[in-house]
């Protein structure tokens, strides 16, 4: 079973960011007016994760190993940090930053 998260509808209704946890790693989808982008990270790859928190939504930064970071934004500041808590439980060795 797999938790997804979406965007806030606030600030673009209409082409909001998911972020997906399942069993193997996260999936990152961005949404744009035309076309968008999907990556995924094996939770193993992960190096840490990153939340930077606005006046009322949060940018979430995904740190892979030998990767650029993955930004995924406007969040709520609470699912930014529920996100965060699920992807570090599911780190192997327990990285925690």
């Amino acid at each position: 079973m797999a938790d997804i998260f979406r965007s806030s509808s606030f600030k673009d209704p209409i082409n909001r960011d998911e972020v997906v946890l399942d069993d193997k790693g996260v999936t990152f989808r961005t949404r744009k007016l035309i076309g968008g982008n999907e990556n995924f990270v094996f939770y193993a790859d992960i190096s840490g994760v990153e939340i930077d928190s606005g006046l009322f939504f949060s940018t979430i930064r995904v740190l892979p190993r030998a990767r650029p970071e993955i930004i995924i934004k406007n969040f709520t500041k609470g699912d930014a940090r529920r996100i965060k808590e699920i992807i570090l439980e599911r780190v192997p060795g327990g990285n925690r930053y």
